[in-house]
């Protein structure tokens, strides 16, 4: 799962990064408004955690400037700011959480995981798809009832997959959902050819069907039929 957060405060900023990168995310960060404008418009998040008191702007406008794009990105405000009105104005801007400073980071994570388990997986704590029962707060993948051991990226390219089944997914689009915004500065997206390769490979070993499909010059898509 790729994040943005979005906080100013230097401190903060690396307990917060601290928190999160255990768990798998790929985790960009802003730590100003203008910085965080850009990344929304040039980039795709599964969720935003969002400093609403930013020196250059007002995080809520952030907020209307991802429903105005209909960015599919999650929304965790968290704030200092703590009266019931902010907390509504969040809220009715599409927020899909929010957190009054100080919190506890468990409690920050279980809230990340409560939306990424809404927006992606229906709410569910695992998924079905086909031969496969995987439980992504555990990073736990199950080929008919057996155990399959993949590596961070494979594990992260296979849940992608699982969130946006049916779809065709851009070779751009899932580079930069494994590698974060750094994959602008990539020569190229053969990676993502090994990456395949290895996770089709490790899934037939296990008698999985071959649900991935190669669409020539465009992407890949995990077929449900």
């Amino acid at each position: 799962m790729k994040l943005l957060l979005v906080e100013d405060e230097p401190a903060l900023r690396a307990v917060l990064l601290e928190s999160l990168r255990p768990g798998g995310y790929v985790v960009e960060v802003a730590a100003d408004f203008a910085q965080a404008y850009e990344k929304i418009k040039l980039y795709r998040y599964d969720c935003v955690l969002l400093d609403l008191t930013l020196p250059d702007g007002n995080g809520l406008d952030l907020v209307r400037a991802l429903k105005a794009d209909n960015s599919p990105a999650g929304v965790l405000i968290f704030t200092a700011r703590d009266t019931l009105e902010d907390r509504i104005a969040g809220l009715d801007l599409g927020a899909d959480d929010y957190l009054v400073k100080p919190f506890h980071l468990s409690e920050l994570n279980a809230r990340l995981r409560a939306i990424i388990r809404r927006r992606q997986f229906q709410g569910q704590h695992h998924i079905v798809f086909r031969d496969l029962l995987v439980w992504p707060e555990q990073a736990e993948v199950l080929v008919r009832g057996e155990p399959l051991m993949l590596t961070r990226k494979e594990y992260d390219l296979l849940l992608y997959l699982l969130a946006n089944p049916d779809r065709v997914l851009t070779k751009e689009a899932i580079a930069e959902h494994l590698c974060g915004d750094a994959v602008d500065a990539a020569d190229s997206f053969d990676f993502i050819y090994t990456h395949f390769k290895n996770l089709r490979k490790k899934l037939q070993e296990k008698g999985a069907d071959n649900y991935i499909r190669t669409m020539y010059g465009v992407g890949y898509k995990l077929s449900s039929e």
